[in-house]
């Protein structure tokens, strides 16, 4: 199989022939904490996969022994330092690369391993799918720095819930990945060897089904998310299975189903 690698860095890109873009942080003698320019290099790649109508599933891991320590210790002592304008500007750098992880049209499958602390928790919490090492542990660190997990908390208080969130934002304990099973952050949990099948049969199952489908399934969801039932809703969501239904995919896709014969994009 032929794969496309790119290296920026402390981040590198790999994406194979399937359409499978794996996105790894790559500094594990520093934990694969992240400072500004890891933040404007994961910004680079997720805005550069999300223009990719190639990738169909992105997977964002890391090297070493921890997923990620969060925030780098050189770049919170420059941000000590920095006038409210700078942090302002430096929060909403950090803000806008979840944003577009979080909103990425294809799925996105967070690979945790270790460690998770601080903003790496916001990394797992922006992608669809998390499977995580029984090894792996999480921990919201903020507020024993005298901070708060703020650019982070949309998709943290999405992903474990307004109670949990209450509870891990305030205490900052670690917790492991049964815990954070348990909560909603993590999707499944394997023996550590298993890491690697975990996550290739979540994407040898994606691979399965209708790419297009596949992204307006996920947009989907954001977009009926806790609007009222009411007669617009059913409206828009008629007008979008009617769409479906008439466009090339939706008709290869039942075609295919009712002549017993995998569909066209199925092992291209």
């Amino acid at each position: 199989m032929s794969l496309e690698q790119t290296k920026q860095n402390k981040v590198l890109v790999d994406i194979n022939a399937q359409g499978v873009a794996i996105v790894t942080l790559n500094n594990p003698d520093k934990h694969n904490a992240f400072d500004d320019e890891v933040i404007s290099q994961l910004t680079e790649i997720f805005t550069t996969i999300a223009n990719n109508e190639n990738v169909r599933v992105m997977v964002l891991a890391s090297n070493g022994k921890s997923f990620s320590a969060g925030a780098d210790l050189n770049w919170m002592k420059r941000m000590a330092g920095y006038s409210y304008q700078e942090n302002l500007q430096d929060a909403n750098a950090l803000a806008n690369m979840l944003k577009i992880l979080n909103f990425l049209p294809v799925t996105t499958i967070a690979k945790v391993q270790g460690a998770a602390f601080g903003g790496a928790v916001g990394l797992v919490s922006c992608c669809d799918i998390a499977i995580a090492s029984s090894k792996a542990s999480f921990c919201l660190s903020e507020v024993k720095l005298g901070l708060i997990p703020a650019t982070i908390s949309p998709y943290v208080v999405n992903a474990m819930g307004l109670k949990a969130s209450r509870r891990y934002f305030q205490t900052a304990e670690r917790f492991f990945a049964d815990k954070a099973q348990h909560i909603g952050l993590v999707d499944e949990v394997c023996d550590p060897q298993e890491l690697d099948l975990a996550v290739d049969k979540v994407i040898a199952t994606l691979l399965q089904n209708s790419p297009a489908a596949v992204k307006q399934a996920k947009q989907l969801a954001f977009d009926v998310a806790y609007q009222p039932v009411n007669d617009d809703l059913l409206a828009e969501t008629s007008k979008r299975i009617a769409a479906i239904r008439v466009s090339d995919e939706g008709q290869e896709g039942l075609t295919s189903f009712f002549e017993k014969r995998p569909a066209a994009w199925i092992n291209k």
